[in-house]
């Protein structure tokens, strides 16, 4: 009897830029790979996709009223969470600044070897 007691799901860590050839993204990347030191641009891709997802859930509870339970309680984890990497400051400790970082921001908590 052969039993598969862990499985696993495998998500897409990045994702590509929707246009692959522009020149201004091309040039920032690069300027990027070379300041971080970084492999490759799937580094930046990933980056950028962890604080897209974080901005969209902070946008979406944005829209909730601010009595919402839901916004208050999933609120809170999220400026908990986001406290706690240091991306925002004990005194900033609101839904909005959490829509004003950027990939320099998450890079520089970056180790560099």
């Amino acid at each position: 009897m052969v039993t598969c007691a862990h499985h696993r799901n495998y998500r897409l860590t990045f994702s590509t830029p929707r246009r692959p050839y522009e020149r201004e993204r091309l040039d920032q990347e690069l300027r990027i790979c070379g300041e971080y030191g970084l492999r490759n641009k799937r580094e930046i891709w990933r980056v950028q996709l962890v604080l897209a997802k974080i901005r969209k859930a902070a946008r979406e509870l944005l829209t909730l009223e601010e009595t919402d339970p839901r916004r208050i309680f999933q609120g809170a984890a999220i400026i908990r969470r986001m406290t706690r990497l240091g991306l925002i400051s004990e005194e900033d400790k609101k839904l909005d600044s959490i829509l004003e970082l950027s990939t320099s921001k998450l890079m520089d908590r970056r180790l560099q070897t």
